[in-house]
């Protein structure tokens, strides 16, 4: 192989288009430009986004952040936050009466931060997969 006999795939380097070159050319007189207009002049181009005057999409969205509304009632527990609950079976109710999540909470996930040291039972609370680890081998159960 030389460097001099090198040559793109056959097909992967589409010919340049000859514009303004005569009738036969398919390009010629306008130069696939149109008739009249902004964008057939010389020189003619508009601002990114512009929308002929029309009020632009980025200026149309609110520039302000999104808070999904589920997120507002879900909570998130970690492992080491169990401990301090006393109750036996610990559901939403009792993080609540706990301080650990608030009033409005709707949907609670414990994940894995911290250690377990004793054996909780949970009631309608969904756990990750270190966090289920975790309290099973603190002889502890999970019910969903």
């Amino acid at each position: 192989m030389k460097l001099n006999t090198l040559h793109p795939a056959a097909g992967s380097r589409p010919t340049r288009k000859r514009v303004g070159r005569g009738i036969g050319s398919g390009l010629g007189k306008t130069a696939g430009r149109g008739h009249k207009g902004q964008k057939s002049r010389s020189g003619g181009f508009h601002k990114v986004g512009f929308e002929g005057g029309q009020m632009p999409l980025q200026r149309r969205l609110p520039k302000v952040g999104f808070t999904a509304r589920k997120s507002l009632r879900s909570a998130q527990v970690r492992t080491s936050e169990l401990n301090s609950i006393d109750a036996e079976i610990i559901d939403i109710a009792a993080l609540v009466s706990a301080n650990i999540v608030p009033l409005n909470t709707k949907r609670v996930k414990v994940f894995l931060s911290g250690e377990v040291t004793k054996p909780v039972r949970l009631k309608g609370i969904s756990v990750s997969n270190g966090a289920r680890s975790a309290i099973e081998a603190a002889q502890g159960s999970i019910e969903e």
